[in-house]
């Protein structure tokens, strides 16, 4: 097992490939902004993808938390929950702007 983490370069790179979108587009500088820092591993020949470190951090600090009884495990089951969404919100609203952004 091998991790490794993807620069915006190297997610910028995969990026492209995968959807055409360049670097000087609105669409391709939201797509980076989304992807920033991804950590990948490479687990018996399969790429599984994981949350930037510092979102990794959050909720790994929310689950030692959690494991020590400092907060009751519904508390930390709904700041992972809140967390996760408000991140998720926050991408796909990056997308969005910058596909505004190619069509004005």
């Amino acid at each position: 097992m091998a991790a490794s983490t993807v620069t915006p370069q190297d997610a910028h790179t995969a990026q492209q490939g995968a959807s055409g979108a360049d670097a000087k587009t609105p669409s391709g500088a939201a797509e980076r902004a989304v992807t920033h820092h991804a950590v990948t591993l490479d687990v018996f020949g399969t790429r599984v993808e994981l949350l930037p470190p510092e979102q990794l951090a959050f909720l790994a600090g929310v689950g030692v938390l959690a494991a020590f009884e400092v907060l009751e495990w519904p508390v930390a089951l709904v700041l992972a929950v809140g967390h996760q969404l408000a991140h998720s919100h926050h991408g796909r609203v990056l997308r969005e702007f910058g596909e505004a952004l190619e069509e004005a």
